[in-house]
């Protein structure tokens, strides 16, 4: 079984393109239980914002599961094969690892550094367990992949070398319509990013801010949180007229604004949503500037940031993300001996107590307490001869060949082969009900 990613991105997809393939709600459900119901897919997740549509699976073939994916994307969004295979890109097993460590750390996101991409992929992980269409091994690797965009973070100044995209939208927004301290700003929407951009507003200064969303009870929540006030969703034509920034990004499917509800005004409106929240007519009233997704992505928006700490930021997060695709692989293709290893303990296992079996019955008259010390020196004497070659068969396996020793081992021994699957259906389950699967000591030879 291998690990593959389908997908497509702002780097090899225009916006309006990702529009139309995005998924989100039972629409992305839909898509994932037909993505993990195909004959060679084992387990399923998908990454799908307005940057990037991306299925991760693992799959017992690749080019029939290329296929099958790349179908599924077209007949879901409705793209025809011939126009969405021109901006697929697919990665493999070390690459797909690779490309999923570095979306965590925001190397591959439309503005550099930005750390929303996290929680999607954490919203991605969350829904896939939820549907059950995730097992051990993309648990595992996602669940890494968040720690590793964790680090990259942490420790380096990939936050600071690309500002989120609400704080390149302010940047803009102070261009078209200078200072933004003093002015009022209007969020229509109450998610996650709708929260960015209220608390990004206030920390830039602006402390007038309202917020409008279909369901009340959210926009006043929100409202709240950043000393602003609520408004009804009936009364958005109103606070168009009010505001001078606007940031916009809600889940609808439809246009919010048109251009008829939008009194033509010195204004600035940034559409963070996709499908698009704005009318694009809006651009064409005087005084109003329209930036959208589309646009960021024409203008590099995030080029002002410092050449040298940027190149520095990148260079640290790709060091820590080869790192870390070294350490998972390794640490991967030592798993894999470990249900030999424990096959292997489990027949010594059963080969002494049935000498012991065979000892005791030849010897019934033995005192108990020499019988147990008789018991105790075998089984210490079997350990120790197992201990070496468990442990160096699991160091051996770290190396890009290290299948080939566990299967040594099971030829030398004459393991059943049903022995190791069975333990490697155990670890499923353990997995998948969130039970520890590491091996004890004992179990892996240490």
């Amino acid at each position: 079984m291998s690990v593959l990613v389908v997908g497509l991105s702002h780097r090899t997809a225009p916006v309006a393109l990702l529009e139309r393939v995005s998924v989100s709600g039972d629409s992305l459900v839909k898509l994932l239980q037909d993505v993990h119901r195909d004959a060679h897919v084992v387990e399923a997740m998908i990454v799908s914002t307005c940057n990037r549509v991306e299925v991760y699976v693992e799959v017992d073939r690749f080019h029939a599961a290329v296929t099958s994916i790349s179908w599924l994307l077209s007949t879901h969004s409705g793209v025809s094969m011939d126009e969405l295979a021109a901006h697929l890109y697919v990665h493999y097993e070390d690459r797909a690892i690779e490309h999923l460590f570095s979306v965590g750390s925001g190397l591959d996101s439309m503005v550099l550094g930005e750390g929303q991409i996290l929680g999607q992929v954490r919203s991605a992980l969350r829904l896939a367990q939820q549907q059950g269409t995730l097992g051990p091994t993309l648990n595992e690797l996602v669940q890494q992949a968040l720690r590793v965009g964790k680090r990259s973070h942490t420790e380096t100044g990939i936050d600071r070398a690309g500002a989120s995209l609400v704080g390149v939208g302010l940047t803009l927004a102070e261009r078209a319509l200078g200072p933004l301290e003093g002015m009022r700003a209007l969020v229509v929407g109450a998610g996650s990013m709708s929260a960015l951009s209220a608390a990004t507003l206030q920390r830039a200064g602006l402390t007038d801010i309202v917020v409008v969303n279909r369901t009340h009870e959210r926009a006043v929540r929100l409202a709240q949180t950043v000393g602003g006030r609520a408004a009804e969703f009936d009364d958005l034509e109103r606070e168009l007229a009010r505001a001078d920034l606007v940031i916009s990004c809600t889940g609808a499917t439809d246009v919010v604004i048109t251009a008829d509800m939008v009194t033509p005004h010195r204004m600035f409106i940034l559409d963070l949503a996709l499908p698009h929240d704005v009318d694009l007519a809006v651009r064409r009233l005087p005084g109003v500037t329209l930036v959208d997704l589309e646009s960021m992505q024409e203008s590099g928006a995030d080029a002002s940031t410092d050449d040298g700490g940027r190149a520095e930021a990148v260079s640290s997060v790709r060091g820590i993300v080869a790192e870390e695709v070294a350490a998972y692989l390794s640490a991967e293709r030592a798993a894999r001996v470990t249900p030999t290893v424990v096959a292997l303990r489990s027949k010594a296992a059963q080969v002494v107590e049935t000498e012991l079996e065979r000892f005791a019955a030849r010897l019934p008259e033995l005192d108990g307490r020499v019988r147990a010390e008789v018991t105790q020196t075998v089984r210490r004497v079997v350990d120790k001869l197992l201990h070496e070659p468990t442990v160096r068969v699991k160091q051996l396996a770290e190396s890009p060949a290290g299948d080939h020793y566990a299967e040594a081992l099971r030829e030398l021994f004459n393991l059943d082969p049903k022995v190791p699957e069975a333990v490697r259906r155990i670890e499923t389950i353990d997995v998948e009900q969130g039970r520890n699967t590491e091996p004890s000591k004992k179990e892996a030879g240490l």
